[in-house]
């Protein structure tokens, strides 16, 4: 069975398209009475379409004895060649092929997300031995082992600095995109990026205990435990079968006619019905495309359709994740504000630092002066920086720096950063020829519509959710502007993930919306997986069932409705369908219908059905 599953899946979608097309043509070549050295072309549906059908339906009977629409078709497909209905069994075959190709065709790419993550644990880890540094393998550091991380490096353990100071990239772990200054007896986690500082470490946590290693078995068995949804075509597979059989033995030995029996068989294929969902949803994708969505899992909209909750990671996606300027505090008139700035970015101007950069590149796009060069630049790792700028000696970065200088911080000065500090903002302090000057606060800034997407979004019932790796005052900041009630902040992988189980536990399906590694695992356990394309992490991406290809996130309520519409073109088909099969099979039973003619008004039923899943593609709520 596994050599002739093989056989089957050769050759891909391909080699399905190529086969339509032939049987296509066949068919409508048959109708005109060509043939190939006297050979009817409806052979040629019946074998490239009508014999991978009945393989397929052999192979679930055998292996798992799973009773699916494919059993009928075969039956209908045999019937009808037994008593010489060729062309009625060419196009059985080539319509639920079709419908096949459209399944397929929606069935999601393969991932490499989990491959991705692997990817980015450490191979290598600087060890200590007295005097001696020995590069071994990631997987051989022991507890307890001491470690050296230099900048640029990714830390291969969990573990606490015993010396140096540093910033460190946690994207990995926290979503957040701005390094965190780290010192002695802070605690790193393995699969985050030392930014500037070498620094020295133990080794708390290693191997399949490590925080990279936890998050990829978070992502392993958040995919695991997500269903799929089954085809409503093969959910009613069995009862269609043992209905059909039914009724065709019982016309045939009432009537004695086993053409009816065999009419019976062909209208009672599910070929419409087969239809109903993969067309509609085709459709769907299509208009969600045209939205800036790339649906990646063929059934997310379906799953979409029944979201409650809709949970919202902070940075990159209801945020710019870039830090900006929002005011610069001069404290002595004498310096002014503008001239403070200006100080600040040439200073900055060379720093590698991201709070650095962000302060060049908003001094660059609000003020009409040029940025000063410095000279005598100096990085100090977990600290800031200092420079000679215009003549003066600028020291731009935290409190730690002034301390170092012997600058004392006033407590009007501390009351008046602290406001910031609440709301989320992170304060670049600065001295100029040792004097206390001023200071910037920095903070990431809104997407211009997100207020607005929320809006629309708890106007259809949807509950919003921010989940954040952020603090408490940061987090409802963002919260409170954007009219947010449930707030969830400084949020770890594992602490996303759990929330999303809880809903989940009260029967509320959710749908995350996430950009960073840290998102994957929640991405991959949400009833529907939205990330941030453009902005977003490869792995985010990869862990959802559907990207956003241009970050806009005021089309998700039209997302949001366009499931909800497609699930009510999805019933339509399938009450059309079913309907048009009843009546069909009562022309049969009295022998009104022939094979042909039943052929022919599924291929109509399912022309309809096509036709009004097709209205979807140009779709928008008025």
């Amino acid at each position: 069975m596994d050599k002739l599953e093989n056989i089957l899946e050769w050759g891909g979608v391909k080699k399905e398209i190529i086969f339509l097309i032939l049987s296509g043509l066949a068919l409508i070549g048959s109708i005109f009475h060509f043939t190939i050295f006297g050979v009817n072309l409806t052979w040629i549906p019946i074998i490239l379409c009508g014999i991978p059908i009945i393989l397929e339906a052999i192979i679930g009977l055998v292996t798992e004895f799973d009773i699916k629409a494919d059993v009928l078709v075969s039956m209908a497909l045999i019937a009808s060649i037994i008593t010489g209905e060729y062309f009625a069994a060419g196009e059985v075959a080539f319509i639920m092929q079709l419908g096949a190709l459209l399944e397929d065709l929606t069935v999601a790419k393969a991932r490499a997300g989990i491959e991705k993550l692997v990817r980015l644990t450490p191979r290598t880890a600087r060890k200590i031995d007295g005097t001696k540094e020995n590069v071994i393998p990631a997987e051989q550091v022991k507890i307890g082992d001491i470690l050296r991380v230099l900048p640029g490096e990714t830390i291969p353990a969990d573990g606490v600095i015993l010396t140096g100071q540093t910033s460190v990239n946690q994207a990995v772990m926290t979503g957040e995109s701005l390094p965190v200054d780290k010192k002695s007896g802070d605690h790193v986690s393995s699969g985050t990026v030392n930014q500037f500082g070498s620094f020295d470490m133990k080794a708390l946590r290693v191997g399949d205990d490590s925080s990279i290693q936890r998050m990829i078995r978070l992502v392993q068995s958040a995919d695991a435990g997500k269903a799929k949804i089954v085809g409503i075509a093969d959910r009613m597979a069995t009862w269609i079968v043992v209905i059909a059989l039914a009724a065709a033995a019982l016309t045939w030995l009432i009537s004695g006619e086993i053409i009816r029996a065999v009419t019976i068989l062909v209208v009672f294929c599910p070929c419409a019905l087969v239809l109903a969902t993969p067309t509609a949803i085709m459709a769907a994708i299509g208009n969600a495309t045209r939205c800036g969505f790339l649906v990646r899992e063929g059934d997310a909209l379906e799953r979409l359709a029944a979201v409650s909750v809709i949970t919202f990671d902070k940075t990159g996606t209801l945020t710019y994740g870039a830090p900006k300027v929002i005011t610069v505090q001069n404290l002595y008139d004498e310096l002014p504000r503008q001239e403070l700035y200006s100080l600040i970015a040439g200073a900055e101007l060379r720093s590698e630092h991201p709070l650095g950069k962000a302060v060049v590149r908003c001094f660059t796009e609000t003020e009409a002066a040029e940025i000063p060069c410095s000279k005598e630049f100096i990085m100090l790792p977990g600290k800031g920086v200092q420079a000679i700028v215009k003549g003066r000696k600028v020291l731009a970065g935290n409190i730690e720096l002034l301390s170092a200088e012997g600058i004392v911080l006033p407590d009007s000065v501390k009351n008046q950063a602290e406001d910031y500090l609440k709301n989320g903002s992170t304060i670049i302090y600065a001295a100029v020829d040792g004097k206390l000057s001023g200071f910037i606060a920095l903070s990431d800034t809104i997407r211009d519509d997100a207020a607005d997407t929320i809006s629309r979004l708890s106007e259809t019932g949807i509950t919003p959710v921010l989940l954040t790796g952020d603090n408490q005052g940061a987090a409802d900041n963002i919260a409170g502007q954007l009219g947010i009630c449930e707030v969830r902040a400084n949020c770890l992988p594992e602490d996303k993930l759990y929330q999303i189980e809880a809903y989940q536990s009260r029967h509320k399906q959710v749908c995350m919306i996430g950009d960073g590694i840290n998102d994957a695992p929640a991405l991959k356990k949400a009833f529907v997986g939205i990330a941030m394309g453009g902005t977003g992490s490869d792995i985010a991406v990869d862990a959802a069932d559907i990207a956003l290809i241009n970050d806009k996130i005021h089309q998700l309520p039209h997302l949001l409705q366009l499931s909800k519409r497609m699930m009510v073109t999805i019933k339509c088909n399938l009450i059309f369908s079913m309907t048009l099969n009843f009546i069909a099979i009562l022309l049969a039973i009295t022998g009104i219908l022939n094979p042909v003619i039943g052929a022919l008004v599924h291929n109509a039923g399912s022309v309809i059905v096509i036709i009004n899943s097709a209205l979807l593609i140009n779709w928008k709520k008025k």
